[in-house]
């Protein structure tokens, strides 16, 4: 099935009669080629996060939806993201994580780029020892940029260039964890670790987004926060999760706590809430610590998790930050078994896109239908263009 004959009516009704995105949208390349553009680059996506570059002069090559891209932190302390490539003949210019000490120089004809983007040196350009040419304007031959956005230290990006501000865009989500718009500090490398799945990338934000599967997925879990502790956070159009009304706060051996984050108020002292950020990131939020994860495509079957702790303080205990990094791991991989074998089931031609539960996939369902919205949008502006 291609991509123009996939079928998003189902999608979008009412939960009680709605059916799943189609099989294609999870095995098909030309589907999964039409969402890259209508739903990762059309919309404000994670990329990486802010800590990924600490200090200024940090780079890290970053492949996004097959674009390669270079995250960098100026010299200034602004984190940049550019189109990894040279402007004089396309040569990628930073190959490796590392620390730009000067210029970024291209490996091909050592063109140089500040680490701001602008084109400051042509060797030869103009000939043997003529570095310029009036041909060869710099002004307007810098790195080319792409729009970004730091929030909770995850770096979104806008591909398109055409979304809304992040600000606007994102707003409603802003506006629910606003008492959560403080400092908080990446817990380090104990604190930030990748599960490579095979699993299309919105069975990951499916499965993360409902609470229905505790019982028999995360029984550990559930045996304090059972899932009748649980409720559903539905935004349509906008974000959707769950939350918990029983948080039970990690301690350390000598019942040792993580510092809370400041000036929070009630519902956070046994409560916690987990949002998927669409299309892409995922968001836990404590009152001691929170989390990111970034969910990377790369192709129809195949996601890279990429999670990351953080904590209200920057000095906190390095052993119970490595405890709860494990214990957060142990959650994630339990869901893995599942997510690659809705993947799986994803091939079974018969497969209609399945039912939603009216009373416990409500979040998972707006995931759906946010994605179909998307979707109807694009080819509307494509059969526009025609």
């Amino acid at each position: 099935m291609t991509a123009s004959l996939t079928d998003l009516a189902q999608v979008r009704r009412p939960i009680d009669s709605a059916r799943g995105l189609s099989n294609a949208h999870y095995v098909d390349p030309a589907v999964y080629d039409e969402e890259k553009h209508a739903v990762l680059g059309a919309n404000w996506a994670g990329l990486a996060t802010a800590s990924d570059v600490p200090e200024p002069g940090d780079a890290v090559p970053v492949s996004f939806l097959g674009q390669p891209l270079l995250l960098i932190r100026d010299k200034s302390g602004q984190v940049r993201v550019f189109l990894n490539t040279c402007r004089h003949r396309g040569m990628i210019l930073v190959s490796e994580p590392g620390k730009i000490d000067g210029a970024i120089r291209c490996p091909y004809h050592s063109w140089c780029y500040g680490t701001d983007g602008r084109l400051v040196s042509t060797p030869h350009v103009g000939g043997p020892g003529h570095n310029t040419h009036e041909g060869i304007d710099r002004a307007t031959l810098g790195l080319i940029e792409v729009r970004s956005h730091i929030w909770r230290d995850v770096v979104f990006i806008n591909l398109s260039g055409q979304a809304d501000p992040f600000e606007v865009a994102m707003a409603d989500v802003m506006d629910r964890w606003a008492e959560f718009d403080k400092p908080l500090f990446h817990g380090g490398p104990e604190s930030a670790f990748q599960l490579e799945v095979n699993c299309n990338w919105k069975l990951a934000v499916e499965n993360y987004c409902e609470s229905y599967h505790l019982p028999w997925v995360h029984p550990g879990l559930n045996s304090y926060s059972r899932l009748e502790d649980h409720y559903h956070i539905e935004a349509r159009g906008r974000y959707s999760g769950q939350g918990t009304l029983v948080y039970r706060q990690f301690k350390g051996e000598d019942g040792t706590v993580f510092p809370d984050f400041a000036d929070l108020s009630d519902q956070w002292d046994k409560g916690a809430e987990y949002i998927a950020v669409y299309p892409n990131v995922l968001m836990g939020v404590h009152r001691d610590h929170a989390y990111a994860i970034i969910l990377v495509p790369d192709g129809p079957g195949r996601t890279v998790e990429h999670v990351h702790l953080y904590y209200a303080t920057p000095q906190t205990d390095a052993e119970m930050r490595s405890t709860n990094a494990a214990l957060w791991k142990g959650v994630f991989v339990e869901d893995v078994f599942v997510v690659e074998g809705m993947q799986r089931g994803r091939y079974a031609e018969g497969f209609d896109g399945g039912r939603f539960s009216p009373a416990m996939d409500g979040p998972t369902h707006l995931f759906h239908d946010w994605i179909a919205e998307r979707i109807e949008a694009y080819r509307a502006t494509e059969q526009a263009a025609e």
